[in-house]
């Protein structure tokens, strides 16, 4: 599981470098939005060259990188310059929907192809709310790539989209529109089998605000956090990490089940039913603590 995944301008090596030792499990290498038009072209090289000179271990952060969308004409070239370095996956901004993750994985591919890496070797992510169109397309990401892994919303971009002038309302709350943009990331998530990553906190100076809306999106199910700063990095950590003793009770759930066999109906914890979607719910606390739900600790 990604729990924290921070955004970094393209075009900066020394952020780049910077960002690797700030504690987020994934870095977005960003080709769009925090790269002007006219440094596109020397922020590939600049990501592509990052992504062939860091050392990649199970411990050392993901490296994503955020493409420009399909109909700005700047992908091609953008996947052309980044596949051959290897990232673990492909941030696809815009998408409108299942189509458009079939076209970037037919992309891939050919890329892949191209540099002699392994097939489905490169990752899927899509921001999937940033126009109203992959809003209506939600159910429409399933079943469309094996190498989708995570769906993503936005605000900002979808504001502008349908026209509207802020999307907080004066509370600070998320308006009705947006609200349902977070819920359909959530659901289309879970209808693809894929992670559900919340969108970015975009006050850096409200630690309080962040770890709320941190707390907020775990309660809800989503699996981690995009950051636009280094100094969130850790409430988002903290915030996504299950505490001790729900991963101890997960691990008793997964043994139980595993010792009652695959016919499982209904079992006792504790003097309490559990059933099968404590099970499932099992299985994602110990995923978020890094376990394995089929390797499972020894309790006694």
């Amino acid at each position: 599981m990604m729990r924290s995944l921070l955004f970094v301008p393209g075009d900066s090596e020394r952020k780049m470098r910077k960002a690797i030792d700030c504690g987020a499990d994934a870095l977005i290498l960003d080709l769009e939005d925090s790269v002007a038009q006219s440094r596109k072209a020397e922020a590939r090289q600049i990501v592509a060259s990052f992504l062939q000179n860091t050392e990649r271990s199970a411990q050392a952060p993901r490296l994503i990188v955020r493409v420009n969308a399909l109909d700005t004409g700047l992908t091609g070239d953008d996947l052309t310059a980044v596949v051959r370095a290897s990232p673990d996956a492909i941030l696809l901004p815009k998408a409108s929907s299942g189509a458009d993750i079939q076209d970037l994985d037919a992309r891939i591919s050919v890329e892949e192809a191209a540099s002699g890496l392994p097939a489905g070797q490169v990752l899927i992510h899509a921001l999937m709310t940033e126009t109203a169109t992959g809003m209506l397309a939600a159910a429409s990401f399933s079943n469309k790539s094996v190498r989708l892994s995570a769906l993503t919303w936005g605000a900002e971009d979808l504001a502008a989209d349908i026209g509207a002038s802020s999307n907080k309302n004066d509370n600070g709350s998320y308006t009705d529109v947006f609200r349902l943009a977070r819920s359909l990331t959530i659901l289309a998530a879970a209808n693809a089998g894929v992670d559900a990553i919340d969108t970015v906190f975009t006050d850096f100076r409200d630690m309080g605000g962040l770890d709320a809306e941190c707390r907020a999106a775990v309660r809800d199910g989503f699996s981690g956090k995009m950051a636009i700063h280094p100094d969130q990095v850790s409430i988002i950590n903290a915030a996504f990490t299950p505490p001790s003793e729900d991963v101890e009770r997960a691990v008793r759930i997964l043994a139980l089940f595993s010792a009652a066999g695959p016919d499982a109906g209904v079992l006792s914890l504790d003097g309490k039913m559990i059933d099968k979607p404590h099970l499932r719910q099992a299985e994602r606390v110990a995923r978020r603590a890094g376990l394995d739900p089929d390797a499972l600790p020894d309790l006694s």
